[in-house]
């Protein structure tokens, strides 16, 4: 067992062992609360159909979607290998391969909701990722959870997040982080948070890979395990 893998079992062990002493992540108990399961694979017919270039028609999409189900939110996409980001040449890697695996948990709610740290936490560093298809404002937190430290990445925020922010900020669990954007700013995506766990962040600062290569799919299983370790959402 590598470095890398004892790290990544620490963690889980740590976020299992203290399941009930995570808070909520947005205002929401996915328990008590119907919830649409998006699958935004190739294998959905409907966005077959979709012109995906357009951030109208997804929204229009997903949000009507929620809406049909009579859901106030919609979650899914770990380690899904999604046909969405054939929209964006920012998930191009050249010829030979493009990507595609989902490395968080979306939950797509409505623009402004409320983002809380889960845990104790300070900032380890932010970012506005401004590209077509990209996280757009960007947080990642760092926690000390039992004297185990790990990442959380939050993706398309709102700008408003980052006034009175700073490296090294901190936050008790249930404050408020952050509020979830809108699109053009968010990434040009339907508003939306990506919530994403790193086991080990390297050099990285105010951005990290959030979707991988299928051929990097364990690699970085390892590095970001599944986030419904925090989210503790049962419908995934």
């Amino acid at each position: 067992m590598n470095d890398l893998q004892k790290k990544s079992e620490l963690v889980i062990q740590t976020l299992v062992e203290n399941k009930d002493n995570i808070e909520r992540v947005i205002p929401f108990d996915f328990a008590d609360n119907k919830v649409t399961v998006l699958n935004l694979t190739e294998n959905n017919i409907e966005l077959q159909n979709l012109d995906l270039s357009s951030t109208e028609k997804m929204n229009e999409y997903i949000f009507g979607l929620l809406e049909k189900n009579g859901t106030c939110l919609g979650v899914g996409g770990y380690q899904e290998d999604r046909i969405i980001y054939r929209r964006s040449e920012h998930f191009n890697l050249g010829k030979e391969e493009t990507r595609s695996v989902h490395l968080g948990i979306d939950i797509w709610v409505g623009a402004g909701t409320l983002v809380h740290a889960p845990l104790d936490a300070k900032v380890h560093s932010f970012q506005d990722n401004n590209n077509f298809g990209d996280y757009g404002p960007t947080i990642i937190l760092e926690h000390d959870f039992h004297g185990v430290i790990f990442y959380i990445l939050y993706g398309h925020l709102s700008r408003e997040s980052f006034v009175g922010l700073y490296e090294g900020k901190e936050f008790k669990k249930a404050d408020v982080v952050a509020s979830i954007g809108n699109f053009p700013i968010n990434g040009d995506w339907p508003p939306h948070l990506h919530f994403q766990l790193i086991v080990d962040i390297g050099n990285k600062k105010g951005d990290f890979p959030g979707v991988s290569s299928p051929s990097q799919k364990e690699y970085y299983q390892m590095l970001c395990p599944n986030p419904n370790l925090v989210l503790q959402a049962p419908q995934l």
